[in-house]
């Protein structure tokens, strides 16, 4: 008889979204194994990893949650960072070490000047210390053994990039709207060598991912399991339906629901009239909907709405 099957998985099998105001200097992994042991919960991710540095809304999903992580991390991203002129660093951050120094400090207006270069569809080149995978190894992997990686440009969607303050010819603020993958520490380098400068960013803070909003993150610490509270406690779990709030909805009939329940794709002349505008008929997805209770996800492609990831 196979003794891994008869082992119970440790933990509560508890199904949700968490979502975290990341405090500075703690990792994306540390706060999901701090929450994992608080909640004592069997499994559990995060929907999109934050810098030690960064502060702001890390998701956190539990159990049947860990499913919708993708569509989360595909979500709009907004970002403050402030970036500090004047000093290259090996990570691109504050974190680092500095590799050159510049005495150039770009003027508002030449910032600005800069900015519609980096906004749209662009091509940027990763921090060398990022989770990028070369032939199997983490870029940051290599970089900390003294081999750090030339890594490739590839494409980014920068919806906004803003200069929203200059407390000091020092540092420039700005807010970002971005689509997925797009880095932020190589947005500041490379905003400041566009300028003639060098930079790098000294302060970065993430005020929303896809549905998830500063307004419903938890500070960690408020977590932390006291004498009183020796667990933290489920009823904190949003649904594991939220993370789909940004998929544009398809209200479907009970036996269509039925049907697509059990794996059956439904014509899209059949729903005429129902499909959301917002839904790219040409492989987008639509959050299907019985009433108020969510399905799950389909894809309309080919002239069939096909079921994707039920929940």
């Amino acid at each position: 008889m196979n003794h891994m099957r008869q082992r119970k998985q440790r933990g509560r099998p508890l199904d949700g979204w968490l979502v975290i105001d990341k405090p500075q200097g703690l990792t994306s992994t540390d706060v999901v194994n701090r929450l994992k042991r608080w909640f004592d919960a069997q499994k559990c991710g995060h929907g999109g990893t934050l810098d030690p540095l960064a502060t702001g809304v890390l998701p956190i999903a539990f159990g049947a949650a860990t499913k919708t992580v993708p569509y989360v991390m595909d979500g709009t991203k907004l970002y403050h960072f402030a970036l500090r002129f004047g000093e290259a660093r090996d990570t691109d951050d504050a974190d680092g070490q500095v590799t050159e120094t510049s005495e150039v400090r770009p003027t508002d207006d030449q910032i600005r000047a800069a900015l519609p270069a980096f906004t749209g569809d662009i091509m940027q080149v990763p921090p060398v210390f990022s989770a990028v995978k070369i032939a199997g190894e983490r870029a940051y992997d290599l970089a900390r053994a003294g081999t750090p990686p030339v890594l490739e440009a590839r494409p980014a969607r920068v919806d906004r990039f803003e200069l929203i303050g200059r407390p000091d010819p020092d540092h420039a603020l700005f807010e970002v709207q971005s689509g997925k993958g797009v880095y932020m520490r190589s947005l500041a380098r490379d905003l400041a060598r566009a300028c003639g400068a060098l930079g790098h960013i000294a302060a970065l803070r993430r005020l929303r991912v896809g549905p998830f909003a500063e307004a419903q993150a938890i500070p960690l610490d408020k977590l932390q399991p006291t004498e009183d509270t020796p667990r933290a406690s489920p009823d904190l779990l949003l649904p594991v339906a939220t993370a789909l709030a940004d998929i544009p909805a398809l209200a479907l009939t009970e036996s269509e629901a039925f049907g697509l329940s059990h794996g059956q794709a439904i014509s899209l002349v059949a729903l005429m009239g129902r499909i959301p505008r917002a839904a790219d008929p040409d492989g987008g997805l639509a959050r299907a909907m019985a009433g108020s209770r969510v399905l799950g996800l389909c894809r309309l492609e080919d002239g069939w709405l096909k079921p994707e990831r039920l929940l």
